[in-house]
């Protein structure tokens, strides 16, 4: 078994109606491709959504020769529903409160695309060589790699915010525990386009 390198990130800023990027979002997209550029990727993963699509095209065509490939398990979707006794009682209601507003009808389709996403993007690789590979996704998939990756409690997902093209590393080593070498890091953008996509009181 040899060391796989995931490497996450949300979408760039999307506009209003979520059908692709904004000026601002593709600026992010090309950006974060110059800064991947080095990095041996075997491929570039993207949910099936407009946003997460164009930010992967765009990263992509400064990655030579890495392949782009649409992923549903990479989509947008609420990847655990935690029940009340599971949640801290101080913050129960706020988070129950916030799932609320996603259909109830998706939520056994959306644990069985977390648990797809798990088995496709974490764990060390087969064979002798490392693998890299960047998945361009959502705020809520990440949170939840990230939570795995640190062992933390199920609906600890929540909470852990991403900002548009910012970039998440995790390693998984064989007989090791998983290791969060980045996580949110907006080093390859300008201050103007970090931190969109996050409320003005969590930027940095």
């Amino acid at each position: 078994m040899a060391d796989r390198y995931l490497y996450l990130t949300r979408h760039g800023e999307a506009t209003p109606d979520e059908s692709g990027l904004t000026d601002a979002g593709r600026r992010q997209a090309a950006l974060l491709g110059e800064r991947l550029r080095g990095v041996p990727l075997a491929a570039v993963h993207h949910g099936p959504l407009a946003r997460a699509a164009e930010t992967a095209r765009l990263a992509g065509e400064r990655l030579d020769g890495v392949p782009v490939r649409s992923c549903e398990a990479a989509g947008d979707y609420v990847p655990y529903q935690p029940s009340r006794e599971e949640l801290p009682a101080e913050i129960a209601d706020s988070m129950l409160g916030f799932l609320e507003q996603f259909p109830a009808e998706e939520r056994e389709r959306d644990a069985e695309l977390a648990a797809e996403a798990v088995a496709r993007f974490t764990g060390p690789v087969p064979g002798d060589e490392p693998r890299h590979e960047l998945v361009v996704t959502h705020n809520f998939l990440v949170g939840w790699l990230v939570r795995g990756a640190l062992d933390a409690p199920a609906w600890r997902w929540m909470g852990l915010n991403h900002a548009n093209a910012a970039l998440t590393v995790i390693r998984y080593a064989p007989g090791r525990p998983p290791s969060l070498l980045l996580f949110n890091d907006t080093g390859h953008l300008p201050a103007d386009l970090r931190w969109t996509g996050l409320p003005p009181h969590l930027h940095v």
